[in-house]
């Protein structure tokens, strides 16, 4: 596997979801980024500068607001010797609850998942997510090239995502020749025509691939011995022509061709996400469908692997939408938990709130909520287990959400 981290990108995203639509009453929500080689100390220096410069603030509201919201960042910073290996990003600022005038301090942290290479500190109506946003901005595009006498096609592959660009016939005869013309002559003619062809794709991939899209990887597919004649008559521009890594046997081209050479691929693909993810959701599949075989699914069953060690690989889809919600009595200390969708919250957390404990009967509950992914990601890790959030925009994706959108490559069978 590659240096993708599947859960720190779910949580940018999550985050990025949540945060996009917020906006504060004034000029009073924080958005802070650190770079991993900038001292913590420094930081909470600047950010004491700051709180002395809101005190110039003529609103009472958006000065105590700003003030308040930066003490709560530099409380945050003194838990830090260092910054993380990637840096820190924290927001933080006074958001509604429940409607106007009922705005409480709120700070989202997160460790992103690439690095942070710049200081921003901005105090705005709305979260600055833009570098934020940067560190999930997709992986490098590689083209794909499918080409026979007949026909050729581009596509894109850019992270877990394959795009067909176009499809071209190339109105080359056929091997036989007509009647009335020597062998020689249609030979020549036939040569040209693919020459010709040839010409015409080559065109088409610059626009796609250096105007449109640039690559600096290209894998080019395609039946038989025309895409090595192709590739060594050196049509493509040559920036293409040197980012080829690979030539790929397949039995079709066209479209149809470039989802085989991305499959074919996979050995000169390993560092591309939609590889890692069509493996893993494969090999689940296979084991989920034989007798005993060292894989299950649906959350009761992933979290009993997980507590009984067997479980080696945890899958999740990335449309899971389950939150894990903890009431705890505060007179007796039982705990319930109950998984729930995000629509189900509120409601969920209503009925049980108002229940008396079957323990002691006290009316009394202590209340947290979490998203199911960091759940299952917190009492993974105590195991050694890994966890890979996968996407649903695949075939593979889709496959695997029938499965119920969780599920465990196993380390052996539990009895």
């Amino acid at each position: 596997m590659s240096k993708y981290d599947s859960v720190a990108m779910y949580r940018v995203r999550r985050l990025l979801a949540e945060l996009g639509s917020k906006q504060g009453r004034g000029t009073e929500l924080i958005s802070l980024y650190v770079p991993p080689k900038r001292p913590i100390y420094d930081v909470i220096a600047n950010l004491r500068d700051e709180y002395g410069t809101a005190s110039n603030i003529k609103s009472d509201t958006t000065r105590n607001h700003v003030q308040d919201a930066l003490t709560r960042v530099q409380q945050r910073l003194k838990l830090y010797k260092t910054p993380p290996p990637h840096g820190l990003v924290i927001f933080c600022g006074a958001l509604p609850v429940s409607g106007p005038n009922t705005e409480v301090i709120q700070l989202y942290e997160i460790e992103p998942p690439k690095p942070i290479n710049v200081y921003l500190y901005r105090c705005d109506d709305h979260f600055h997510l833009d570098l934020l946003r940067d560190t999930i901005r997709e992986e490098e595009a590689i083209g794909i090239l499918t080409v026979d006498t007949a026909e050729a096609a581009l596509g894109l592959l850019v992270g877990d995502k394959t795009t067909i660009i176009e499809e071209m016939t190339s109105g080359v005869a056929g091997k036989h020749r007509q009647g009335g013309q020597s062998a020689r002559r249609f030979e020549r003619l036939r040569a040209n025509e693919i020459n010709d062809f040839f010409n015409r794709i080559a065109a088409h991939a610059y626009k796609a691939f250096i105007e449109v899209t640039p690559v600096k990887k290209m894998i080019i597919g395609g039946p038989g011995p025309t895409k090595d004649l192709f590739y060594k008559g050196n049509y493509l521009d040559y920036r293409l022509q040197n980012g080829v890594i690979g030539l790929v046997d397949i039995s079709y081209s066209g479209e149809a061709g470039i989802r085989e050479t991305v499959e074919k691929a996979a050995p000169l693909l390993q560092d591309v996400r939609f590889i890692q993810e069509r493996s893993l959701i494969s090999k689940f599949i296979s084991e989920a469908s034989r007798d005993y075989g060292l894989a299950v699914y649906g959350l009761d069953n992933v979290l009993s692997s997980i507590k009984n060690n067997s479980a080696d690989t945890i899958l999740i889809s990335d449309e899971l939408n389950l939150n894990r919600l903890e009431f705890r009595c505060r007179k007796c200390g039982l705990t319930r938990e109950k998984f729930v969708k995000q629509a189900d919250i509120f409601s969920t957390k209503a009925d049980i709130m108002t229940k008396n404990c079957p323990s002691c009967n006290a009316v009394e509950w202590d209340y947290s909520e979490q998203d199911v992914v960091d759940y299952i990601y917190d009492q993974a890790i105590v195991t050694g287990a890994k966890v890979e959030v996968v996407t649903t925009k695949t075939e593979h994706g889709q496959m695997f959400k029938s499965f119920g959108g969780i599920g465990a490559l196993l380390r052996y069978r539990a009895k």
